[in-house]
């Protein structure tokens, strides 16, 4: 029988317990959208888990910045922390004037690569084509991960097209390349040594392609069109190690391409917005200095 780590089984069971009730949670902060009306490309089902849907939660009024960030919780690619990485992310986001995009994305061990990555790329393209709708510039359109969200949001930034001009479908013509990227705790890497292997092993089975392991390798993935990026890690990380997030850090750097880190020292794994902790929780305000350096954001007249 295969052993497993003693943080990776306090991590399953910290996901169990924080995704489970938040399922019924989605209509309180926003409207739910299926990705595909007439049913997802490859769904092996009608269930909850196999039609992808958004979140959508719009700042109210004259707080609007017009810019919108598709949040993707974690959850090791086999559950979803949709509580404290997606609502609670949300309304944060939109305190801040920006519109938030929950994606409950499909995750393994039934869904692999390529159909999370299909997910996160379809809510991308239906926010930019929703955006005159919903107010927002369809220039300052970002993607949020949290831990295999922040993979799946990463791959989302590194591997992205302009649409295909052809689709029959309005929705699919439209760019899937975000404008910025925000991970936290990220897994980045697929290779031995760095990845999270309950991440990998949900998204690319027990034995995966050594071509894929480099292709959803996202720091192996960066250019120069890759967007600006904002990253948040702990040295204390167990989980997932803030290597990840440091790999990701230096080809960002490397290609020219704008990025801020913040690495703490203590913290463990999946604090999300970390609301009990006095410096953990300082990471949303850098975040929001980091949106507003950029014009993602705009300061209110009084601040």
């Amino acid at each position: 029988m295969k052993s497993y780590s003693l943080s990776f089984l306090l991590l399953v069971l910290f996901v169990a317990l924080i995704s489970g009730p938040a399922c019924a949670q989605d209509g309180s902060v926003g409207k739910v959208i299926k990705l595909w009306e007439g049913g997802a490309p490859g769904a092996l089902g009608d269930t909850e888990r196999d039609q992808p849907t958004i979140t959508v939660s719009l700042p109210e009024g004259e707080s609007a910045n017009r810019s919108a960030v598709v949040v993707c919780p974690g959850g090791g690619y086999g559950a979803l922390a949709f509580n404290h990485e997606g609502i609670q992310v949300a309304r944060w986001l939109n305190s801040l004037g920006v519109a938030a995009v929950i994606l409950r994305y499909r995750y393994g061990p039934q869904y692999g690569h390529p159909i999370p990555l299909g997910d996160a790329q379809r809510a991308v393209r239906m926010t930019r084509w929703h955006a005159k709708e919903w107010g927002i510039d369809p220039d300052r359109i970002g993607i949020m991960g949290f831990s295999a969200g922040g993979h799946l949001a990463s791959t989302a930034g590194t591997h992205f097209d302009s649409g295909n001009p052809d689709s029959e479908d309005e929705i699919d013509r439209v760019s899937s390349r975000p404008d910025f990227m925000i991970l936290i705790y990220p897994v980045i890497s697929m290779l031995d040594g760095v990845t999270h292997e309950g991440s990998r092993r949900n998204l690319l089975g027990e034995h995966p392609d050594p071509e894929l392991l480099w292709l959803l390798s996202n720091e192996k993935q960066v250019s120069p069109n890759t967007p600006p990026t904002f990253l948040v890690h702990t040295t204390e990380d167990e989980a997932v190690p803030v290597e990840n997030s440091l790999r990701f850090y230096r080809a960002l750097v490397e290609a020219g391409v704008p990025a801020e880190m913040h690495v703490y020292e203590r913290g463990r794994h999946g604090f999300g917005l970390a609301p009990g902790d006095s410096v953990l929780s300082t990471w949303p305000k850098h975040a929001a200095m980091w949106l507003e350096s950029h014009g993602f954001i705009i300061p209110a007249p009084n601040e």
